[in-house]
């Protein structure tokens, strides 16, 4: 049977086995009644790694992030994103479908960041009824669409400082804030220390099956829980699946590592084939963007189709860019497999 390598995300990631060994042997309670062990022991080993007070298992990162905003802002409040964060191109306006509150997009510089300025310039004015209130910002950290940029601890810092100043709740969607902490080499408390809450993915690059924590203060965390209820997230026995969330924390954190190293080596063999260019400073973290050149015969839709037949796994993006992301279900052979595939598409 042909193998397939799957580059599309890192959350086409399996479980491993030790997370299926702990999934089968969780201690378990019913959650909304605050009686799941397992669970527990998730939310504080999160909370503990980030240096938060507190933190909340949800379904998604889109979840923790929508919870997060609805409990931060009121209906007809404003919350200030990059125009290339997640949370407005991929997160389906929930916000403001659920929550009501307003979407102020401001530029995301090529390298990830929001200029400090532009958002002191896009709070406004309290006293005048004409506008929403500013209540929150929010910053993306790696930044996905940009590149899977780090964001380093000294902006992410200022940012803290800024929105002390303005009186802005700052929330990071850290659904990848692991590997930019590998990648600066710090601890990823010190990368959050300034930051008012946080949510990060499980079951992307640290490979469990299902859900994301939001980190935060416990009273913030408490009304939180509140709005996971409201959303539906309420889980029962979520032990099950939180046993998984404990060994990513666990063991998966150290390794992200290897798929950095493994994204380099994929750039530099993609860098040397003809007709491909290598787009957004990649390698950034686990991320390698590219683009085909003019000259070359094929369209991005054709280059995927040819590569799957090949049993090699891509997407095209949203600015018609293919990004291709390795994980721990990527090993050495994967990635020469690819460039081969690679090379014989784009030599026919």
């Amino acid at each position: 049977m042909k193998r397939n390598y799957d580059f599309r995300s890192d959350t086409v990631t399996h479980p491993t086995p030790e997370m299926r060994k702990a999934m089968a042997a969780a201690e378990v309670g019913d959650d909304v009644y605050g009686e799941d062990p397992t669970v527990k022991s998730l939310e504080e080993k999160a909370a503990k790694k980030l240096n938060k007070e507190a933190g909340l298992f949800v379904t998604s990162g889109t979840m923790g992030n929508l919870v997060a905003v609805m409990a931060a802002c009121e209906r007809g409040d404003e919350v200030i994103m990059g125009t290339m964060g997640h949370n407005f191109l991929h997160e389906a306006g929930g916000v403001s479908v659920l929550g009501g509150i307003v979407i102020h997009t401001i530029p995301n510089q090529d390298d990830g960041k929001l200029k400090l300025a532009d958002i002191r310039g896009a709070m406004r004015n309290p006293r005048d009824y004409h506008e929403p209130i500013s209540k929150m910002v929010i910053v993306e950290n790696t930044q996905n669409a940009c590149g899977g940029k780090t964001i380093d601890r000294e902006y992410m810092q200022q940012v803290g400082e800024l929105s002390r100043e303005l009186g802005l709740h700052y929330h990071v969607d850290g659904a990848r804030i692991f590997n930019a902490a590998v990648d600066l080499q710090i601890e990823a408390s010190e990368l959050v220390e300034s930051v008012d809450s946080i949510t990060f993915c499980l079951s992307k690059g640290l490979c469990a099956p299902v859900g994301s924590v939001l980190c935060g203060e416990k009273d913030f965390i408490r009304k939180c829980r509140r709005i996971r209820k409201l959303l539906g997230g309420g889980m029962r026995q979520a032990g099950v699946i939180a046993a998984a969330g404990v060994v990513a924390l666990d063991q998966m954190i150290d390794r992200l590592v290897e798929d950095h190293r493994r994204a380099k080596i994929l750039a530099d063999g993609l860098a040397n084939i003809p007709g491909i260019q290598l787009t957004k400073g990649s390698p950034n973290t686990n991320m390698v963007f590219l683009k085909i050149t003019p000259e070359s015969r094929l369209d991005n839709r054709t280059l995927i189709s040819e590569l799957k037949q090949l049993g090699v796994l891509i997407m095209s993006t949203n600015e018609g860019e293919i990004r291709l992301v390795t994980h721990n279900d990527v090993d050495d052979q994967a990635v020469q497999s690819c460039i081969q595939a690679f090379e014989q598409v784009m030599q026919q």
